[in-house]
């Protein structure tokens, strides 16, 4: 392990401010996913049910309810009691703006030798963390 070169550290404000970058991409992915997940699900099945929401994302109805009543409350979706889940303009901008990161995630990974299934799960954590300027070079790489 003595091999391994530690990195000089860089001044404690910048690292701050890196550092909450990723706490506030890390708060917002989880809306993010929510809205995606809402809009696919419209569009292929016409409803975006809680129940269907927390079966496809894996966790229970109780937090599934707890982060739509989030969506709802930032502007993102609205709902009525016993009836499925809508995305607001803003929700539905964000859902376009997430899945395209997505897609542009894939599309580079693949492009690096990633297989397809690997960098489709391996996309579902990079799309939340990528900054505009990498996003943007990775576009440049892909010749788009």
């Amino acid at each position: 392990m003595s091999d391994v070169k530690r990195p000089v550290l860089e001044e404690a404000d910048r690292q701050a401010s890196r550092f909450g970058k990723t706490r506030s991409a890390q708060s917002s992915a989880l809306l993010e996913d929510y809205a995606e997940l809402i809009d696919d699900l419209h569009a292929s099945a016409g409803e975006a049910r809680p129940t269907d929401i927390a079966r496809r994302l894996g966790v229970s109805h109780a937090t599934a309810i707890k982060t739509i009543a989030r969506l709802k409350r930032e502007g993102l979706a609205m709902g009525a009691p016993y009836r499925g889940v809508f995305l607001t303009e803003a929700g539905q901008a964000m859902a376009r703006r997430v899945r395209a990161r997505h897609l542009l995630v894939v599309d580079l990974l693949c492009a690096v030798g990633v297989p397809r299934e690997a960098a489709e799960q391996d996309a579902e954590g990079i799309e939340h963390h990528v900054s505009e300027a990498t996003l943007a070079a990775f576009a440049r790489f892909l010749g788009g």
